[in-house]
């Protein structure tokens, strides 16, 4: 089974991006930096998604990602399914913080339970395929709305959703163009899914202890339209 073993953020300073990443929610995200500025216009077409145990944890993450530069998108709120809100880090990417408890039951913690990409899709049945056929296990599927995939042995949990549908959760218009400035590393082959997401090769290194502090991976671009 694949599975993801890092997010590779296309940014502008790639030293700046891991300072705010590590202050914001810690040094262990499977995150990789790479310098670029390949323009991108609105929506980039994805959001990144932190799980926390309860909401007191999720009060305590984002305050440290504002206080690290981060903006506020989305207020951090109740809501039928939990509590959390919704960032956009300083190099653009957009992040939740959530929970679905919305009752502290222990001492606060930055303990991250989980870490989910989301990928907006035109078609959300012929990105399935495509990951199918990458060798991604189907965990969850509701038609041609929502698929999440069998995270495996990877950190990150891979999901899609209707562009539509992602940009409205994540509280942005829908509009956007140009690359996603995200890259994706697993255990396949280079490629681009049909929506224009880059996936490369993960390095040795990588599929063991995702590197945090790399910025110098094989550049793929993403297109965003």
């Amino acid at each position: 089974m694949n599975s993801i073993d890092t997010l590779t953020l296309e940014v502008a300073d790639p030293a700046a991006a891991r300072d705010f990443y590590a202050r914001a929610f810690g040094p262990d995200l499977p995150l990789a930096f790479r310098a670029g500025q390949s323009p991108t216009d609105g929506f980039r077409g994805f959001h990144i998604s932190l799980t926390m145990a309860q909401p007191a944890d999720v009060d305590g993450l984002v305050a440290s990602a504002l206080d690290a530069g981060a903006t506020t998108i989305k207020p951090v709120t109740k809501s039928l399914w939990g509590y959390g809100g919704v960032l956009r880090a300083p190099d653009g990417a957009i992040w939740k913080v959530v929970s679905s408890s919305k009752k502290n039951t222990r001492p606060v913690t930055r303990e991250i339970e989980s870490i989910v990409l989301l990928l907006g899709a035109d078609d959300v049945a012929a990105s399935k395929r495509f990951y199918v056929e990458r060798g991604f296990g189907v965990a969850k599927s509701f038609g041609k709305k929502y698929v999440e995939f069998e995270p495996g042995g990877g950190a990150v949990t891979l999901g899609l959703l209707s562009r539509k549908a992602l940009a409205k959760d994540a509280g942005v218009a829908m509009e956007g163009s140009g690359s996603h400035r995200i890259t994706l590393s697993d255990g396949g082959a280079a490629a681009s899914d049909p929506d224009g997401f880059a996936w490369e090769p993960a390095l040795p290194a990588q599929r063991q202890a995702p590197d945090t502090t790399s910025s110098n991976a094989a550049s793929i671009n993403a297109s965003n339209d």
